[in-house]
């Protein structure tokens, strides 16, 4: 009788640990850090947004998933273009990258980059937002990584040391620094401008020796990174691109997390997301524009395109974006004219 009941309770707890295992293992599985690629610190809303989903990740999983930060895209020593495909091969666990560093991989990511595609704040949450962002996201995922939110660097405006850009002929011969896209080679190429690519790292030490004359980028970058202290006395408004930013996890640490995991990290990059995206925005789309006033502050000459001038501009491109149509897939660009046609 006594062995009976030994077997019987031998076999129950063997049951339980047969139940329990796959738990133990896959919480054994976690690693105790997870590495996240930025391109900026936190001093940029970039960097901020990787911070706030890592912060988020941690509170609401009680520190199960820790994310530590590495910007400068330390993890691929510096090289942002190389970005998507070390995390597609979990060189990277997790990152908050641009769209333009991961189009050279993802040819459809393209379509933020193509120039004056989008007019206005509303145009570019009518893409990331809707149905093209919805295909995007599809198309990463096919691609082996998961996309989980939004975010955004910003509208992209022009800088230089030499003179105010007004028409395209302003830059006719003029140095500008661009990120390693064939579609930026294009575009500044086709305004007449000698387009030269470098990461971010080295674009800094260019301006203050006079080795390229200008730049590129969203104002919050431009105000974060100081551009005005590296002869970027000249500042034109063009709004000719919006460079949203995807947060983004490599599949096999995705599903190596747990449902309920997976579902918290998913919600904290959305909400992070839009936090995010509130910062970048930050002192740029109120009426008296208060990072514009600062920017002037510092002896910056400040120019604001007229429609005309900007339509200038607009049809100088325009071969670039035919070009490029077909490349990025004509259907998805001709849904994203028709979701910025009926934005609200």
């Amino acid at each position: 009788m006594k062995l009976r009941t030994f077997l019987t309770s031998a076999v129950a707890a063997a049951a339980a640990l047969a139940f329990t295992a796959p738990a133990a293992i896959a919480q054994t599985a976690y690693k105790s850090e997870y590495r996240m690629s930025l391109v900026l610190g936190t001093a940029f809303p970039w960097g901020k947004g990787g911070e706030l989903w890592a912060n988020k990740v941690r509170e609401r999983t009680n520190g199960r998933i820790n994310i530590k930060l590495y910007p400068g895209v330390s993890l691929i020593q510096g090289d942002q273009t190389r970005e998507f495909s070390a995390l597609r091969q979990g060189v990277i666990d997790m990152a908050v990258g641009s769209t333009i560093n991961w189009s050279p991989q993802v040819k459809q990511l393209n379509l933020f980059s193509l120039p004056f595609l989008m007019p206005d704040y509303a145009a570019a949450d009518a893409l990331t937002q809707g149905e093209v962002g919805k295909s995007l996201f599809q198309t990463l995922e096919k691609a082996g990584v998961v996309p989980l939110a939004w975010g955004e660097n910003g509208y992209r405006e022009i800088s230089n040391s030499k003179k105010a850009i007004k028409t395209p002929e302003d830059l006719k011969g003029m140095k500008i620094r661009v990120v390693g896209s064939p579609l930026f080679l294009d575009t500044f190429t086709a305004l007449g401008a000698n387009p030269t690519q470098m990461s971010w790292a080295d674009a800094q030490p260019a301006m203050a020796s006079s080795a390229v004359d200008g730049q590129e980028n969203p104002l919050s970058v431009y105000m974060a990174a100081k551009l005005y202290t590296v002869a970027q006395k000249h500042l034109t408004l063009w709004g000719y691109m919006n460079d949203p930013l995807i947060f983004v996890v490599n599949k096999d640490i995705w599903n190596s997390w747990t449902p309920a995991d997976r579902e918290i990290v998913k919600q904290a990059a959305i909400d992070a997301g839009k936090e995010q995206i509130a910062i970048a925005r930050k002192g740029v789309v109120e009426a008296d524009k208060p990072l514009l006033k600062e920017i002037a502050s510092h002896g910056v000459t400040v120019t604001q395109l007229t429609p005309a001038e900007r339509e200038a501009f607009v049809k100088a491109t325009r071969p670039v974006v035919e070009k490029w149509k077909g490349q990025i897939g004509a259907d998805l660009v001709n849904l994203a004219e028709k979701s910025i046609a009926a934005r609200k």
